[in-house]
């Protein structure tokens, strides 16, 4: 026999009676979900809506990151757009009006293995909701936030929504609206939101691209994307539509993305405005803090046991 051997690596494997050796096939990598198995009840909108393209594009990049059904978490309020979980077979949960994001906030802390996608209306993030918005961006909890944005209250029949531009008419304002409508960009940068974008649903591509840079951010991450109202407010974005005769402007190469001041001018610009990230920086997560704080109170009560534990805590009560 020759000194020089070669051992095979060891591997599942038994004996069979003729002295054969069976050996154990290694697992298929598991593939990415398709539209078809992730979809489920079919969307109820109204024909037309702009809540169709940012759906298909979230089907879109399920399948582009090859997300499976346990990792993917989809969170709404109440509102047209926050129909968006009934519509995605995985888990998630249709909350009520205006708190989605502390819902999803408790899952984003309790579970640091996943991205967190929360989908709302302009009703539902900045009225009911808008507190909630404001400390959930300040706090820089982990997770990604599409606000499908058409300036009016939909699923109720068309009232005057915290973005209605003024003299908007709808059966709460049939004079036209008279209050000043809040700038959700300006909004998200001076809560603390630390990546701030926006998209049209008429730019599919544009809508997906904003969607992964969200997700590969690692703090809240905010998407304003104008979706239309076809049946109570037709034609409200047409100037952002180059294909209605409107202008998709990009925000400029030039743009420094880090530079709150300058995320905060360019919010500023008239309707259409821009299009793309406004503002994005790096900064401790809310996840990170509690996770440190939390190993930090392990590492204390190391080799304790769990009654040992109950007594300390106990005694400190005294």
């Amino acid at each position: 026999m020759s000194a020089l051997t070669t051992e095979l690596p060891e591997r599942n494997s038994s004996n069979g009676s003729n002295g054969s050796v069976a050996i154990t096939p290694m697992p298929e990598e598991r593939k990415g979900l398709i539209k078809k198995e992730v979809a489920a009840d079919h969307p109820t909108w109204c024909p037309g809506c702009g809540d169709f393209s940012v759906l298909a594009l979230y089907f879109k990049l399920i399948e582009k990151r090859k997300m499976w059904h346990e990792k993917i978490t989809t969170v709404a309020g109440i509102g047209c757009s926050s129909r968006f979980p009934y519509f995605v077979q995985a888990h998630g949960a249709h909350y009520i009006h205006g708190r989605a994001l502390p819902f999803a906030s408790g899952i984003s802390l309790s579970r640091p293995d996943l991205h967190v996608f929360v989908f709302g209306g302009d009703g539902d993030a900045f009225s009911i909701g808008g507190n909630h918005f404001n400390h959930t961006a300040r706090k820089n909890i982990k997770m990604t936030y599409v606000v499908m944005d058409n300036w009016v209250y939909g699923l109720t029949k068309k009232q005057t929504s915290p973005t209605s531009p003024l003299g908007f008419k709808s059966k709460t304002d049939q004079w036209g609206a008279i209050d000043y409508p809040i700038n959700p960009m300006k909004q998200a940068i001076a809560a603390g939101a630390t990546f701030v974008a926006r998209t049209t649903h008429t730019n599919p591509n544009h809508v997906l691209q904003m969607m992964e840079a969200a997700m590969d951010h690692d703090g809240f991450s905010f998407i304003e994307c104008l979706s239309e109202c076809v049946e109570f407010y037709e034609g409200a974005f047409d100037a952002s539509n180059p294909r209605k005769g409107g202008v998709f402007n990009e925000v400029p190469k030039a743009h420094d993305v880090t530079n709150e001041a300058a995320a905060y001018q360019l919010a500023g610009a008239d309707f259409p405005g821009h299009f793309g990230i406004f503002f994005k920086t790096n900064k401790p997560t809310k996840n990170a803090k509690e996770a440190e704080i939390q190993r930090g109170m392990m590492e204390k009560l190391k080799g304790l046991k769990d009654w040992q534990i109950l007594q300390k805590n106990f005694e400190r009560m005294k």
